[in-house]
């Protein structure tokens, strides 16, 4: 007799031996890996050897862009006092005749213009009181644009914005270097007021170049500073490789106020001299901004933060 064998049928629940379906087979939508062989990829692989390479041999010069930047930024300050002192008589002559200054309010005005600047300067230097150094050459900025009657021509006003913008960047520096909080500004995190002051920093000075745009005759090498530069300020504006942008800029600016600005070939009897010498002077305070932003970097509005997150 045979046995009677139970058969059970098999459970709906089975042991799958790719439960996670890691084995689908179907095409991905999500994030491919780049082909390296392509010719973007390369450009960016050549770009990213270039910038390893230049932070490699920078690392010495690096703990000292700080003073560097800062000494830049003040020394436009300095000439102009040393300018008004060792032409006071024609300082005077000039506001009295033209700005219809009263004798005693002319003296004063200039007095207070070199005081202020001398110790301003000094203390920003030195890293003493900075962010009321600040304070005090940005009301001078103000007030010499008034008292001369420069403030409504286009070049002296965006040059200008462009060195506000520089001591802007001096005075994100110290906030991230102090942490202080300061009377009259709103209530808010360092982290936040920092971002806040250096984008305002990175937008003024780019203003620079509007102002060399709009002045001079036009050649082959004015058209390459002008685009290349437009494009370098666009990126510094919105934080995009700022800091390769920047030191783009800072070369640019340097080559081009050697030649462009030689003031020192001009003869010191020729009204030109002076006018070169403060543009040369005006533009190393913006290489000097320049030089600070390759030091600490475009901060949290930029589009390079923003890639880290994402």
């Amino acid at each position: 007799m045979t046995s009677r064998i139970n058969i059970r049928p098999a459970s709906t629940s089975y042991h799958s031996p790719d439960p996670h379906g890691f084995a689908n087979t179907r095409p991905s939508t999500g994030y491919r890996a780049a082909n390296p062989d392509h010719p973007l990829e390369r450009i960016r692989a050549v770009a990213k050897q270039v910038e390893d390479t230049i932070e490699i041999y920078s690392q010495p010069l690096r703990p000292h862009l700080p003073t560097i930047g800062r000494f830049l930024i003040i020394v436009t300050f300095f000439e102009d006092a040393l300018r008004i002192m060792t032409q006071w008589n024609d300082q005077l002559w000039y506001l009295q005749t033209h700005r219809h200054f009263y004798k005693g309010i002319s003296h004063l005005f200039l007095l207070l213009n070199v005081i202020t600047m001398l110790v301003a300067s000094s203390a920003v230097l030195m890293k003493r009181y900075t962010e009321y150094a600040v304070i005090g050459l940005l009301s001078v900025v103000i007030i010499q644009g008034f008292g001369y009657g420069l403030m409504f021509d286009l070049t002296f006003f965006l040059r200008n914005l462009s060195v506000i913008g520089g001591l802007i960047m001096v005075f994100s520096e110290t906030m991230v270097n102090e942490k202080k909080s300061f009377a009259g500004i709103p209530s808010m995190s360092e982290t936040d007021r920092k971002k806040y002051f250096l984008l305002a920093g990175r937008v003024l000075l780019i203003f620079l170049f509007l102002g060399f745009i709009f002045q001079g005759e036009w050649g082959i090498g004015r058209v390459f500073m002008s685009v290349f530069g437009l494009a370098a300020c666009t990126m510094v504006a919105i934080g995009f490789k700022a800091k390769w942008s920047a030191i783009f800029l800072v070369i640019l600016l340097s080559v081009f106020n050697v030649f462009a600005n030689n003031w020192w070939s001009v003869h010191s009897a020729h009204p030109q001299r002076d006018f070169l010498k403060y543009d040369f002077f005006q533009t190393l305070s913006i290489v000097g901004g320049l030089i600070l932003l390759v030091n600490m970097g475009p901060g949290g509005l930029s589009v390079d933060e923003k890639k880290k997150t994402y």
